[in-house]
């Protein structure tokens, strides 16, 4: 998973997976998916994200590794 933010652009995109996109559905405007073949969800681009996340939010993008988290302790 890869998440970029382009201050120019002020997009927000999150990469699932590095495949070749077959459709984008925009499911609101300026919220757009993209999806393989399958129709499995590939990733999502935001535009405008400055106006629609805080810049504290940006800025603190995270995301948690579940197969870590269910890892069990050594």
């Amino acid at each position: 998973m890869k998440i970029t933010y382009d201050a120019g652009a002020d997009a927000l995109r999150i990469l699932l997976r590095d495949a070749e996109a077959r459709s984008r559905v925009e499911i609101e405007q300026g919220v757009t998916v993209d999806l393989d073949s399958e129709g499995h969800i590939m990733g999502v681009e935001i535009l405008d994200a400055g106006q629609r996340l805080s810049p504290k939010e940006l800025i603190n993008m995270s995301y948690k590794n579940p197969l870590l988290a269910s890892a069990p302790e050594r």
